[in-house]
């Protein structure tokens, strides 16, 4: 997965908190965080102040504080990393992410920026399982409803579920195909289209399914991930096959991506999926 597949979403935000009156030195601060973040990795004075945009001189006050409060630690090559304090406020907010909860507002406003219905999918025990539907204001006839088990071979959700899945999981699911919507009544398809369609899910990111596996309907479908990299839900659009744009650039998966990817970054994947 290319290293920018997971821009940092919150840099747009930064613009609206600068309108608001704060401590300038706070702010610099901040900038030097928000770079080692961005980095996901250790960084020396030179090349973290480069990265924040300012001289040397300027972050190493900074950064000095931020090591006497433990947010940052400093190695023996002199770089800087999270330290005892920034692992601390780090796994409270891991404590208080619930993935479910925390995707509702993004759901809701992708659905209303595409006037699409959007689905939110978990990997039940049965396979992905629709777990919130928000559907569209414009009248739509899909046959999806919240419990619906949905195919790992004929969907896009599905197969977005088998691309980030380890192989004895997928293999053990794969074996219950024929319950599922849409499931194979045969033996899954284990050959090589399969695969190389699981290997584009994992470049690319997303998923399509237009006019299959039901005809008139299209969906596209990005996974979510959490601060190990795990696969946490899976979120697709779902309209009318002809009022999609059918681009991989096009809008609405643009707008599906930015959602996934601003949900990843809140579930701490920024830095575990950098390279993924």
């Amino acid at each position: 997965m290319p290293s920018d597949f997971f821009p940092n979403p919150y840099d747009a935000a930064s613009s609206e908190a600068k309108a608001q009156r704060g401590i300038n030195a706070l702010d610099s601060t901040g900038e030097l965080l928000n770079a080692l973040v961005s980095a996901s990795r250790p960084m020396n004075l030179r090349d973290l102040a480069a990265a924040a945009g300012m001289p040397p001189a300027k972050a190493f006050p900074h950064l000095v504080s931020l090591q006497k409060i433990g947010l940052l630690s400093r190695d023996d090559d002199g770089c800087f990393s999270a330290g005892a304090l920034g692992f601390e406020l780090g796994l409270i907010a891991l404590q208080r992410l619930s993935p479910t909860r925390d995707a509702e507002p993004e759901i809701v406003s992708l659905a209303a920026a595409t006037q699409l219905s959007v689905a939110a999918a978990t990997l039940g025990p049965l396979g992905p399982t629709v777990i919130r539907l928000e559907e569209s204001a414009r009248p739509q006839h899909i046959s999806l409803r919240v419990g619906t088990v949905m195919s790992l071979v004929n969907t896009a959700i599905g197969r977005v579920f088998a691309a980030h899945m380890s192989e004895d999981v997928l293999e053990g699911l794969l074996a219950q195909e024929p319950i599922r919507l849409a499931g194979a009544a045969t033996k899954p398809p284990l050959q090589r289209e399969y695969r190389e369609r699981l290997e584009r899910i994992r470049e690319r990111g997303i998923d399509e399914a237009f006019d299959a596996p039901v005809p008139g309907v299209g969906t596209f479908a990005a996974p979510i991930f959490d601060h190990t990299g795990s696969i946490r839900l899976v979120i697709a659009v779902i309209g009318s096959s002809r009022g999609i744009d059918r681009d991989y650039d096009g809008p609405v998966a643009r707008a599906l991506l930015a959602a996934t990817q601003r949900l990843s970054w809140r579930f701490g994947a920024g830095a575990t999926m950098t390279g993924r």
